[in-house]
């Protein structure tokens, strides 16, 4: 027993000798310096450090509001202060990222954004706000080389398109703003780059960690471009289409399994469909968790959106009873909110009893639609078969398809219609409050409640959550806005009118309660006490995020603005040859100015890209189709690939400009223009390497290159003062810029 432990010892001591090479190795591993070792590509490297140069330069200047920074700077102070609004141009995205370098700069939201010039006060980080669409811009300089070194085409192809990008005066001076476009720009490129990378790793390393991050990348880029604007809506249709037809390819590839190809299916429908409208709804789950407060765009939003907010009508409607009864006191709320949001109102005073045409009128008291929230507008929901105005103990709700009298509070007259023409729609029923006149037109004051979004036919009438329309028993009309304002004698309030059902349903002729209160007072003094004081119940109410976001975005496709016509709007046809420009800034003294203005050597030598790629492509599907190949099958394939790519972004970011009916302006094409840019290298390339088949032609064709790509960069130095605003001009410098007659350049006078 003794001996146990010298023996257990050794045998450690023998476990210890085998372990020391390996400590060896592990000291000898630490007397050598450690060594990491990373390919850098100086080409991408310096591309990138002069894109941030281009973009970043004097970025404070104009310490002044510039263009539609006066339009996207209130959007930035309403995030500050977190009060809602409804943007009609697009998705909130974009404004959120604008509102983010507000955020960093520590910007308050007070400043007020009332016209284009106006200087930044102290507190407004102006280098901040303008960083994000910058540094976008910037990255656009070596996405352009990568995009074309995923396109296979050569490393001096590829920093020509970076270089034309680095050298777009109008790029440069979009992307130095408080503006949208760059950043769209930014991720509609990345979203190209993403898929051809993907598509690059497709032969030999699907499935693989890298070939699944590009995937991925490639939906979270087309979702961002769409969130930012919905012009990324092309681009990332352009990439469907495109995934689309490579995965039918891939269908013909007897090498790949049912398994494998159903696996290929469901992660580009992961990839490029679930996860970019995820994404998309997230945006607008971000945008209405900031934006809790009331603001000036509520009127345009549902009675129950509005109450969701904090303030405005959450503050009027606090503590309202959700179920309707007989005896209730309500305001009605048109749903429409055209030509603006209404209730339902009267007043003593009665229809003429004749209009300014001679035709006749019931002479009874007016109905209208009012804008603004009045006693007037309260009404009382009764019973037909009882005389009480007050709500029972326990209160009888009213449910879809009973008939009521609806009761105006003050004047207590029942609302009614009949065979009388209305004072603006002849052709519909007019509305009144009835008055007994004793001249053999009996009462007809019956109204059937039919709600519009139950989901039984025994719902019961909810405070602002149901949409209900009223049936008139006696004629079948609808009770109805007809949205055109009275005469004098109406006060110029809107029209209501009776409208026949076989018309169709339309919102004008849908209503919901906004302000409820059980009534109290069968007297009519108490009563009228009661409505002048406010209501005091409450109402619970969470409308779904679904909910909100169904009415939000409806809203943004469906607003439209007002001002059809601008000083600098253009039609799609202005784009191709820059026949118009758009004045961003002018300094209130000197000569300084900045234009939206695009490198005219550039934008010509896209034009001829394009049509050189048309017209060679067509010789080409010719000469193929008589069984004659110039070119080899994988330069033809290339050739083919990189025009749809291009050409393909060209055309489906500009010709669906012919179909809207919008005011447009010159930065529209800028997403457009980008990839006709980077059709000119592939251009050239081709020419370079199928159609110079001599020493000599292959010279001449590089001293052509060189003496274009001068007159490229002579161009952009020349206008760079009005992409930069400096230095100041004379009226002499600025009269020579003006190479078109249709270019707006400022000239004052001396």
């Amino acid at each position: 027993m003794a001996l146990l432990p010298l023996h257990n010892g050794c045998r450690a001591w023998r476990g210890f000798e085998s372990v020391l090479p390996t400590f060896d190795r592990m000291l000898g591993f630490l007397k050598e310096p450690v060594v990491v070792t990373a390919k850098i590509n100086v080409n991408l490297v310096a591309l990138t450090v002069l894109g941030l140069i281009s973009r970043l330069w004097g970025l404070c200047y104009p310490r002044a509001v510039v263009f539609d920074e006066v339009y996207y700077g209130q959007f930035v102070s309403l995030y500050m202060k977190r009060i809602f609004f409804v943007d009609d141009s697009g998705p909130p995205f974009g404004h959120m990222l604008l509102a983010l370098g507000g955020y960093l700069g520590g910007f308050d939201g007070n400043f007020l954004w009332n016209r284009i010039g106006a200087e930044y006060s102290m507190n407004v980080p102006v280098w901040s706000l303008r960083l994000l669409p910058a540094l976008a811009g910037a990255l656009c300089v070596p996405l352009a080389y990568q995009i074309l070194v995923e396109l296979h085409f050569s490393h001096c192809a590829a920093i020509g398109a970076a270089l034309l990008i680095l050298l777009e005066n109008s790029l440069i001076t979009q992307s130095r703003f408080m503006l949208l476009e760059s950043i769209l720009i930014f991720f509609i490129l990345l979203a190209v780059l993403s898929y051809l990378k993907f598509y690059n790793l497709q032969k030999h390393s699907a499935f693989s960690g890298s070939w699944w991050f590009w995937l991925l990348l490639t939906g979270v880029a087309c979702s961002c471009a769409v969130g930012v604007k919905y012009m990324g809506l092309f681009t990332y249709m352009l990439l469907l289409a495109t995934a689309g037809l490579h995965f039918w390819h891939m269908i013909g590839d007897q090498n790949l399994s049912n398994v494998s190809l159903l696996c290929h299916f469901l992660a580009r429908g992961l990839a490029l469909i679930i996860i970019p409208v995820g994404l998309y709804l997230s945006f607008f789950y971000v945008h209405l968790a900031l934006l809790y407060r009331s603001g000036p765009h509520d009127q345009i939003m549902t009675s129950a959106f509005q109450a969701s907010l904090e303030g405005g009508l959450a503050r009027i409607t606090q503590g309202q009873p959700l179920e309707v009864a007989y005896g209730s006191q309500v305001t009605l709320r048109n749903v429409l909110g055209k030509p603006v949001q209404c209730w339902l109102h009267s007043h003593t005073n009665t229809y003429p009893i004749r209009y300014e045409n001679g035709r006749g009128s019931s002479h009874q008291q007016q109905v209208t639609c009012y804008p603004f929230k009045d006693v007037n507008n309260w009404w009382i929901v009764k019973d037909p078969g009882m005389q009480q105005l007050v709500v029972s103990n326990p209160p009888r709700p009213v449910r879809h398809g009973h008939i009521v009298q609806l009761v105006h509070g003050i004047t207590t007259r029942y609302l009614n219609t009949h065979d009388v023409a209305a004072p603006l729609s002849p052709h519909s029923q007019e509305v009144s409050c009835y008055i007994d006149y004793n001249i053999s037109m009996p009462a007809q004051n019956l109204w059937r409640v039919e709600i519009v979004n139950r989901e039984s036919d025994t719902d019961v009438w909810k405070t602002i959550l149901s949409e209900v329309r009223f049936i008139h028993v006696n004629t079948s009309a609808v009770l109805k806005l007809s949205g055109a304002s009275l005469p004098e004698w109406g006060y110029r309030q809107l029209e209501v009118v009776g409208e026949k059902l076989s018309k169709g349903y339309h919102q004008s002729m849908v209503w919901n309660v906004e302000e409820h209160r059980y009534g109290k007072s069968q007297e009519q003094k108490e009563r009228e006490v009661e409505l002048h004081s406010p209501t005091q119940m409450d109402i619970s109410k969470n409308l779904s995020f679904m909910a909100k976001f169904t009415e939000l975005q409806w809203k943004i496709l469906t607003l439209k603005n007002e001002d059809t016509e601008h000083k600098y709007s253009s039609s799609a046809l202005d784009w191709i040859t820059m026949d118009t420009n758009i004045a961003y800034w002018l300094h209130p003294t000197s000569g300084a100015q900045i234009h939206l203005l695009g490198n005219v050597a550039t934008w010509a030598s896209a034009n001829a890209a394009a049509l050189a790629y048309l017209c060679l492509s067509l010789w080409y599907l010719l000469r193929r189709r008589r069984k004659i190949y110039d070119i080899p099958e994988d330069a033809w394939q290339l050739w083919m690939s990189a025009g749809g790519i291009c050409g393909g972004g060209w055309a489906v970011n500009y010709l669906p400009f012919f179909l809207m009916e919008k005011t447009l302006f010159l930065y529209h094409y800028l997403p457009a223009v980008t990839f006709q840019i980077l059709l000119i290298p592939v251009v050239l390339q081709h020419l370079s390497d199928h159609l110079c088949r001599s020493v000599l032609l292959k010279s001449m064709f590089s001293a052509l290159l060189v003496a274009w790509f001068s007159w490229v960069y002579f161009v952009y130095c020349t206008f760079s003062p009005l992409s930069y605003g400096q230095p100041a001009l004379s009226p002499s410098e600025l009269r020579a810029l003006r190479w078109k007659d249709t270019w707006n350049i400022l000239i004052r006078k001396q």
